[in-house]
């Protein structure tokens, strides 16, 4: 064995008492950090555990745990009457040369020694947004307005009771039993659904549907047809699960049918993505004619029609259309929905609605990827749904809303109108607004941070470079009235800045 050398080890190893980790582990982490970088090879001796003990100005006690943590381990071997050596079936590793690090530990991890897929399309550009600043969204609930007080009342109780331990270990796949019968009567009262339990798998929030749908329907440049505006992250999942987008116009009255049936002659189509009740981005509404003539063209050319009706609730000026899903009697349309427009984004729950067969498939393919969601968090919707709670909320929040929007639209056009155009929405939390096309989004919000105001939306994702439509939407529902009027003043010196400059 090779003999004792001497190593800095007062230098080298640095415990700090103020770590939420016991001495003998940052020992050992630092023993190990030395063996795995050369500095310390095979078969190298330790320092007793007295001396150690001195070097580093600790108890006996806590290196001998070290050193025994370190013998289970396997990193280290003990010979009675010989000391303590680093193991000696290690495997030899090149020393790292002082040249080749860095001061800057976490660089270590920042470049990856293997390959792996990366995936372009999915990049997004992040948002650092400081204190006391305005972020515009693309259309969320204002979570401040969330019934917390009613969820965790319901939760609490839930977690009390005897009967609901059972919550807490592995539960149906399917999502839990109670939410999916309250979903069934829900959605058949509301939506004219006619479905039972077996049609019902829960899912985190409507974008787990729209994988899930995506998964089972497109494989092998499998065509799926979306509107050449369209919802991005969709388009990214499409992609991503292997499927070519085919786009069609949307003009008022929603997704072109007869587009997509001159599709369907030249091309074998898997699936059509829709948002009907009111089109993401643009928010306008499908019409009742096209509704009907793509359930016709779904069984006519055998595809599916995924429906993300994801803000049905909101509609402002009269009862909304119901949903395609209403009316599909052969089985071709695939229902998605959520809560998180209804409650707050973070209640990621969700549902995918199907014919038993196609819920059955997703259901396997979902054990996979998230073998179940928050069971208690489901059980508690569950009660809120059949006790009126989520109901009541929704009639609260869609007057508010419709405040909200009303108000936004009159300082839009009041304030702004010589430069953007847009329709008022029937519904949904957002408004297209479409930006006289001398000016450029860019343009506006790289001024408008300047004034705190910042848009985690791009352009660009809806189809704007090909399209060139100029396009944003802009939501209102998160914004109470005092940030609204803050929101166009800000716009409206934005406007005022860029003339004077070209002036």
């Amino acid at each position: 064995m090779n003999s004792p050398v001497l190593f800095p080890y007062k230098s080298t190893i640095v415990l700090d008492r103020s770590l939420n980790r016991h001495l003998y582990l940052q020992l050992c982490d630092q023993i190990i950090g030395l063996i795995k970088s050369g500095k310390l090879h095979a078969t190298t001796k330790l320092p007793g555990s007295r001396s150690l003990s001195n070097h580093l100005q600790i108890h006996r006690k806590t290196v001998i745990a070290a050193y025994d943590e370190l013998l289970t381990q396997g990193w280290i071997e003990s010979f009675p009457g010989k000391g303590t050596f680093v193991a000696n079936d290690l495997p030899i590793i090149k020393p790292i040369l002082l040249k080749e690090t860095t001061t800057n530990v976490s660089s270590r991890n920042e470049k990856s020694n293997f390959e792996f897929n990366i995936r372009p399309y999915l990049d997004r550009k992040a948002i650092n947004v400081v204190k006391d600043t305005i972020l515009i969204n693309d259309g969320i609930p204002d979570h401040r307005l969330a019934p917390t007080d009613d969820i965790a009342k319901i939760y609490r109780n839930i977690t009390k009771k005897i009967h609901h331990q059972h919550l807490l270990t592995y539960n149906d796949v399917y999502g839990n039993r109670d939410l999916r019968k309250a979903l069934v009567q829900y959605l058949n009262q509301t939506r004219g659904l006619k479905i039972t339990t077996d049609n019902v798998l829960i899912t985190r929030g409507s974008q787990m549907g729209i994988y899930l749908a995506s998964q089972l329907l497109l494989k092998n440049q499998n065509n799926i047809i979306v509107g050449n505006t369209n919802y991005m992250t969709a388009n990214d999942t499409f992609i991503n699960a292997g499927g070519t987008i085919k786009s069609v116009t949307v003009d008022n009255n929603g997704i072109d049918t007869n587009e997509i049936e001159k599709l369907c002659k030249k091309h074998i189509i898997n699936a059509v993505y829709v948002t009907p009740h009111h089109h993401h981005p643009t928010t306008v509404t499908l019409s009742a004619d096209r509704r009907m003539r793509l359930l016709e063209l779904a069984q006519q050319y055998n595809f599916a029609i995924i429906e993300d009706d994801y803000d049905y609730d909101f509609h402002y000026d009269n009862a909304p259309i119901l949903p395609l899903a209403s009316n599909d009697y052969l089985g071709n349309v695939i229902y998605i929905g959520g809560f998180t427009k209804i409650i707050a984004p973070a209640l990621r729950i969700g549902y995918f609605i199907g014919p038993k067969d196609v819920v059955d498939q997703a259901a396997k393919l979902r054990r996979i990827i998230d073998r179940q969601g928050d069971t208690i968090l489901e059980q508690t919707l569950a009660q809120m749904i059949s006790q009126g709670d989520i109901q009541r909320h929704t009639n609260k929040v869609l007057k508010i809303y419709k405040t909200r929007r009303d108000l936004f639209c009159s300082l839009l056009k009041d304030k702004l109108g010589s430069y953007v155009t847009f329709e008022i929405p029937k519904g949904g939390m957002a408004i297209w607004v479409l930006l006289d096309k001398k000016y450029k989004w860019d343009t506006i919000f790289n001024e408008a941070k300047k004034l705190k105001l910042y848009t985690n939306n791009d352009w660009k994702r809806y189809g704007g470079v090909q399209t060139n439509h100029n396009g944003i939407r802009i939501g209102f529902a998160s914004f109470n009235e005092n940030e609204i009027r803050k929101v166009i003043a800000v716009l409206v010196q934005v406007f005022s800045s860029i003339n004077d400059s070209e002036q």
